[in-house]
């Protein structure tokens, strides 16, 4: 009885220094596996009776302590990635979780015009500034602006693009106050992201850090001499010619959008694109429907297969990860773009409805 009281106390200490004591890396889980239909509302276009599933899938990430690195030596599905490969050099991963609803916001952007300009609906698209995407730590942004801010003009200047804020300070001197007009950022509780009325902020620039590499932007090659300490994207201004909202309470980042807009596209063609098959996504998706790459695929693969996908749509180069914790009971296809998975789709059986009303192959364009 007091050896195993003593077990026992040893054990609660150990496990509250787990809990106190913080590694600088990460765990990749497998996490959800979730059917795309439900999540996606069309204004004007009647829920259609959906045979089959089209999965959208994600990750947990959980941040190692003494307790969660042993259970990962338990679990072979998982991965162990260190900070770094989440968040750049000087960033707090406090924001990971915007950084993550800021992804899923704009991936759903995308995903609407994606699918709506493969089907032949006008669609119209502006750029409208500078969005923030994460603000590094003890720089003359932190705390002053802030992840998903969009900056529409700067130093006098109308901001319409990453690159048109860069060419607007390129030049100026550090230790120089400049005025910026920023849309503030908001996320409810559940991630959604809301744009507040513009507000007017001024920071005092500094000299860019040793080793700051020249920009990509055209007729700015050099360094640029004023350093706010941002990361940024363009931000673009989309109309569309009806409502879709896509409802994905507390789940982050970009891996989705290539599973939205096949949900979107199955959704306006009356779940005719599926026919009863249970298909599974992962993979970003741009508005000019290209697939980009994606983190998690061997734990994601694990995640559909338990949820009964018979394909998995992967972008191109990782198959083999797919497989990796899969083997060969699930078939696993590389895809570039949204023409692609279309493809995919269209050997199965399936059809898409066009915006003009015709039902074709999904290989059929407007």
């Amino acid at each position: 009885m007091r050896w195993s009281l003593i077990v026992l106390v040893a054990i609660l200490i150990l496990g509250a220094l787990g809990l106190r004591f913080q590694f600088n890396e990460y765990a990749i889980t497998p996490g959800n596996a979730e059917d795309v239909a439900p999540l996606i509302t069309i204004a004007g276009h009647e829920q259609a009776k959906i045979h089959g599933q089209i999965l959208l899938t994600d990750v947990f990430v959980t941040k190692i302590n003494w307790l969660t690195w042993i259970q990962t030596q338990f679990t072979k599905d998982a991965q162990i990635i260190p900070s770094d490969a989440l968040v750049p050099k000087g960033v707090p991963t406090d924001e990971l979780l915007p950084q993550g609803f800021l992804e899923m916001a704009q991936a759903k952007d995308a995903a609407r015009a994606a699918a709506l300009t493969r089907l032949g609906y006008p669609i119209t698209a502006a750029a409208a500034g500078a969005q923030v995407n994460q603000v590094a730590f003890n720089t003359p942004a932190w705390n002053r602006l802030h992840v998903g801010d969009v900056i529409t003009q700067a130093n006098g200047k109308k901001v319409t693009s990453q690159c048109s804020l860069v060419s607007a300070l390129h030049g100026v001197t550090p230790s120089t106050t400049i005025p910026f007009t920023v849309l503030p950022a908001t996320f409810s509780s559940s991630g959604s992201l809301s744009l507040g009325s513009a507000v007017h902020v001024a920071l005092k620039v500094a000299a860019p850090p040793r080793g700051t590499i020249a920009n990509s932007c055209s007729g700015v090659p050099e360094v640029s001499r004023a350093y706010l300490g941002i990361g940024a994207s363009d931000y673009v201004s989309y109309h569309f010619p009806f409502s879709i909202s896509i409802s994905t309470p507390n789940i982050g980042g970009p891996s989705a959008g290539l599973a939205m807009t096949l949900g979107i596209i199955n959704g306006l063609s009356k779940g005719a694109l599926l026919l009863g098959h249970t298909i599974a996504a992962t993979g970003t998706m741009n508005a000019a429907g290209l697939v980009g790459d994606v983190g998690g695929v061997p734990q994601k693969a694990v995640t559909v297969q338990r949820a009964g996908a018979t394909v998995f749509l992967v972008p191109v180069g990782e198959v083999g990860p797919a497989r990796s914790t899969t083997g060969k009971a699930m078939e696993v296809e590389a895809v570039a773009s949204l023409d692609a998975a279309l493809a995919v789709f269209a050997h199965l059986g399936g059809h898409i409805t066009l915006a003009n009303g015709k039902t074709v192959s999904p290989t059929t364009h407007p």
